[in-house]
């Protein structure tokens, strides 16, 4: 009778250890396939944010330590341009244009914003009209908006000036003396930065428990103490959103200075991005309007950590 020896790491009825071992080898785990599917889903929007993000923001910082004028290839200057943008008295103009802009806008609209959305999520009659009537200037073209604006301020048939001659006021040359010109832009960004604000708060508060109102309401809180004690607080999340959204909306305004003042009079109405404008198609000097770009961007950075800071965006 011939006895048979199985290899050593085998049992009966099984395939070998090293088999199963190569078998494994072959297989992926559940683990990478998912890795696999994540890379898959995510690689579109990857290679969107490499294509049209990370290598134009590459470019702008590498051109902006250089001489290009578009004709002609890019000669380095190194930090030329930066010395250039500290001693020009038309970019400190309009980077102080650009934050007395945002002071302004952005914490008006923001404060209005709050008020109408605490008033549009109550049960009034063609509360849905109203949440429409107020979204609507945000989803309409700034180019739009500035014409309609820029009859409103018109000095001869405007209607602002209309408005004041019923009163016995004299008319104003609203966007042509530089005393006005700002706070005549500054309001229009106030109108027209009202709607998506508004909209966001809103669906803020559609999401805070209405425990806490019955509780605030048992404990004799009335409706303005409600609102500082409940509903800022749950509104922080949306305000940190909404803050730095804003900033960086205010930081790039450009339409509506192109098309109301076009930086005049005397650069009242100048801004940084207008100036970026003016370096790269009017001036050709594509390296200058990089340069400025990064500190425009530079700025942008500083102001959302700042408020992080400020607000606790940690918790949010």
């Amino acid at each position: 009778m011939t006895m048979t020896t199985k290899p050593s790491g085998t049992v009966a009825g099984s395939e070998p250890a090293t088999a199963r071992r190569w078998r494994s080898r072959r297989r992926p785990s559940a683990s990478r396939k998912l890795r696999r599917a994540g890379w898959l889903m995510v690689a579109p929007a990857l290679g969107h944010s490499i294509l049209w993000i990370a290598i134009p923001v590459l470019a702008t910082l590498v051109l902006s330590f250089t001489d290009y004028r578009v004709i002609s290839a890019p000669r380095w200057v190194g930090l030329d341009n930066y010395i250039e943008i500290w001693n020009d008295a038309v970019f400190r103009k309009a980077t102080w244009n650009t934050i007395v802009y945002t002071f302004f806008t952005v914490p008006v609209s923001m404060a209005v914003a709050v008020v109408i959305a605490v008033l549009l999520n109550q049960r009034i009659v063609g509360r849905t009209l109203y949440r429409a009537a107020f979204f609507l200037p945000h989803v309409t073209a700034t180019v739009a908006i500035a014409m309609v604006w820029l009859w409103m301020y018109n000095p001869q048939y405007g209607l602002l000036n209309g408005l004041l001659s019923i009163v016995g006021l004299p008319g104003q040359v609203w966007l042509g003396n530089p005393d006005w010109a700002l706070w005549s832009v500054i309001i229009v960004g106030i109108w027209q930065g009202i709607g998506i604000k508004m909209l966001i708060y809103l669906a803020a508060l559609q999401n805070i428990d209405p425990n806490l109102y019955e509780a605030a309401s048992i404990d004799g809180a009335s409706k303005i103490q409600q609102f500082f004690s409940v509903t800022l607080p749950m509104l922080k999340p949306a305000t940190f959103f909404v803050f730095v959204v804003s900033i960086i909306g205010a930081f790039q305004v450009f339409d509506q200075i192109y098309v109301l003042t076009d930086g005049g009079p005397a650069n009242a109405t100048t801004m940084m991005t207008y100036e970026v404008y003016r370096s790269a198609f009017q001036n050709f000097r594509m390296g200058m309007a990089c340069a400025q770009s990064v500190v425009l961007f530079a700025f942008l950075i500083v102001l959302t950590v700042v408020n992080r800071r400020l607000t606790g965006g940690d918790d949010t």
